[in-house]
């Protein structure tokens, strides 16, 4: 996984080029995430659907930890190259960017 600044990611989810791939268990996710993310928890990744196809895909956990000890599985389910947030949802709240809380969108 290639990683990607979260003003990168931002902006790129601003442009409509990408989808956010929270690999986080659902509770997590409901506690706060990037707004717009989709929440693919790890515990049923396998069967998720990772959006349309045209996008870049990014993945995204709290700190990096858990899309990097998963980083093989991860990009196995993206045709062509597979994004990281670099730091996670901690770096981008660092970033001042914004967070919502609510119930899980799925993809």
């Amino acid at each position: 996984l290639t990683p990607l600044a979260p003003h990168d990611v931002a902006a790129r989810l601003a442009q409509g080029s990408a989808v956010l791939i929270d690999v986080r268990e659902p509770d997590e996710y409901a506690q706060e995430h990037v707004a717009g993310s989709l929440s693919a928890p790890l515990s049923t990744f396998d069967q998720a659907h990772l959006g349309t196809g045209s996008e870049t895909v990014i993945f995204t956990c709290r700190s990096g930890a858990r899309t990097g000890a998963n980083c093989d599985r991860l990009a196995a389910r993206v045709e062509g190259a597979a994004y990281v947030l670099q730091g996670g949802l901690g770096a981008w709240k660092t970033a001042g960017l914004p967070v919502t809380s609510g119930h899980p969108r799925t993809p």
